[in-house]
């Protein structure tokens, strides 16, 4: 059986709702690969003629705005005892040290912390239940919540689709190795921009201000 063949089997509803779920799920406060997931998405749509890159983008941009509205009312409510537990639970997400950043952060940028929050692996799962802790006035946190979902699931979407399609006329002849190769280097290069962004963001002034823009 070849490659073709076993991607065209792949029901597009359920990869659709899967990239919705996972980013939604980890947009509320749970450590999910949401950026994994939508980008080994985007790599399927270039290779399954049935696979929308339109539509992956569109769930992973309402599972991020979904998600992020959830962890904010969860975090509003919970406050700092939810990230007490958190961290006992989730100590490699949810550490003191991580916590402590994301609320330097906040307090000094506000919305723009919220917007680039997005995309940066930690602060994208603490900034929805970290913005209620702080009393984020909520308006101002959803239009900053959907401005940084829409771009970086359409953006990491479109790119990585292109990318695959581009890669499918090279490795054409390779059937699953190609494809294999073409999953692996984006996963990988997602991770490494992962790292380094979570190494930057460590390295960032720790002024703070009085309050939350």
């Amino acid at each position: 059986m070849s490659i073709d063949h076993v991607l065209e089997a792949i029901p597009p509803l359920s990869v659709y709702l899967v990239v919705g779920l996972v980013v939604m799920v980890e947009s509320l406060g749970i450590p999910l690969p949401g950026e994994v997931v939508l980008v080994s998405a985007a790599l399927l749509a270039s290779s399954h003629s049935g696979l929308n890159p339109l539509w992956i983008g569109a769930l992973a941009s309402a599972g991020a705005i979904i998600g992020d509205s959830i962890g904010y009312l969860i975090g509003r409510k919970g406050g700092k005892r939810l990230f007490d537990w958190a961290g006992r639970k989730f100590p490699k997400h949810f550490g003191p040290q991580h916590v402590a950043n994301a609320e330097r952060m906040f307090h000094k940028r506000g919305m723009w912390a919220v917007f680039f929050g997005r995309f940066i692996a930690v602060l994208r799962i603490l900034a929805g239940p970290l913005a209620g802790s702080l009393n984020m006035h909520y308006p101002r946190f959803l239009i900053a919540n959907a401005l940084g979902g829409i771009i970086w699931a359409g953006g990491t979407t479109a790119l990585i689709y292109y990318l695959g399609v581009v890669a499918d006329k090279w490795l054409k002849g390779f059937q699953w190795a190609g494809l294999g190769l073409a999953l692996v280097v984006g996963v990988v290069v997602t991770l490494v921009l992962k790292k380094r962004m979570s190494r930057n963001h460590d390295e960032t002034p720790t002024e703070k201000d009085d309050a939350v823009a």
